[in-house]
């Protein structure tokens, strides 16, 4: 009767059920004070598993582990740097192959001055093949063809205006090619982008490239790359002094520079090389300088031409090379040639 009574006083009070349930946890802790003899794990999974406590396991549970023998450290092994002179042929020339390979992967201070060379100028028609594929943009950057990879495309002037396959183009545009892809002008091979213009019913085609591949080429175009190192090296300054005045004092609205023997020889891709193009980076930013300034270094193939052309003023290419098969340091050999001139250097600013 009297539990009959407490239920249903309980039914309708329940809150008076709130004391009891505080004593459950505290039984909870009773019971986990307890010795404990065998262990049993239970998988818990979502949120339980978050929120549950982790017991600690009694020293009833824990086991020692067998025990071992000391070993002795086992001692690193040291590497000794090996002295460069003492390289094999197979050797050194394995060494060469990953400096060149790891100068092409590192920008140097040239790779941040933009050339605009002129590669076509005045032609009627052109043939344009972009490796990996290419966007057509125009002056104000609006995509308005795509170039398939691989496909020769024909460009020919109409008036001021392109046809380009079977579609029209404004009168300039700009042909970016897809990354790690090249552009081909004819069936030579050009890194960086094409600008095309048109007037009068001729096409002027403009590469713009880094000065740091347009040099790769330039210093393979005018000397040969099997030359002394000095001798590619002085090249290499020379060429980039006469670059350097044009990118400042450029030959025409639309370009910078020519890429004939007027100017000096560009060829794309297709006369690189790793011997001169070590020759350009290890000179990276290099120019010949009067007070302050940039000379206009001219230079031609031989002292008889350099007399005839430039009235004396200017570096033969085969004395250079003879006198770095003298023993004479690149610097020395610009000096020679560019009396009362030093070498001065493009820095990176980095602020």
């Amino acid at each position: 009767m009297w539990r009959k009574s407490i239920l249903e006083r309980l039914k309708h009070r329940p809150w008076l059920l709130v004391p009891f349930l505080a004593l459950i946890p505290l039984a909870g802790l009773y019971l986990n004070q307890r010795p404990q003899t065998e262990v049993e794990s239970v998988p818990i999974s979502g949120a339980s598993q978050l929120n549950a406590p982790l017991a600690s396991p009694t020293p009833s549970t824990l086991t020692s582990p067998p025990p071992q023998a000391q070993k002795s450290p086992t001692p690193k092994p040291t590497l000794t740097p090996v002295d460069p002179k003492k390289y094999t042929k197979e050797q050194a020339a394995i060494n060469e192959r990953s400096k060149a390979a790891f100068a092409a992967s590192v920008g140097t201070v040239d790779s941040l001055i933009e050339m605009q060379v002129a590669i076509a100028m005045g032609q009627p028609t052109i043939s344009i093949t972009a490796s990996q594929g290419a966007t057509i943009s125009d002056a104000n950057g609006r995509s308005l063809s795509q170039l398939a990879a691989g496909n020769p495309y024909t460009v020919q002037a109409r008036g001021d205006r392109m046809s380009f396959g079977s579609g029209q183009l404004p009168g300039m545009v700009m042909i970016q090619p897809a990354a790690n892809g090249v552009l081909y002008l004819g069936d030579k091979p050009y890194r960086g982008r094409f600008l095309l213009a048109a007037q009068g019913g001729r096409i002027w085609a403009v590469n713009y490239i880094d000065l740091r591949h347009y040099l790769y080429s330039v210093v393979a175009s005018e000397v040969s790359p099997s030359w002394n190192k000095e001798a590619l090296k002085a090249q290499a300054v020379a060429a980039r002094s006469y670059a350097l005045t044009y990118y400042f004092r450029r030959a025409q609205p639309l370009y910078h520079m020519g890429s004939d023997e007027y100017f000096q020889v560009y060829s794309g891709m297709t006369r690189e090389s790793d011997r001169s193009n070590q020759a350009v980076d290890q000179t990276a930013g290099e120019f010949v300088s009067y007070r302050g300034g940039i000379v206009e270094s001219l230079y031609a193939a031989s002292d008889d031409i350099v007399a005839d052309a430039f009235r004396g003023r200017g570096m033969s290419q085969l004395g250079a090379l003879k006198l770095a098969e003298m023993g004479y340091e690149y610097r020395q050999i610009l000096a020679r040639y560019y009396p009362k001139t030093g070498i001065a250097r493009i820095e990176q600013d980095h602020e």
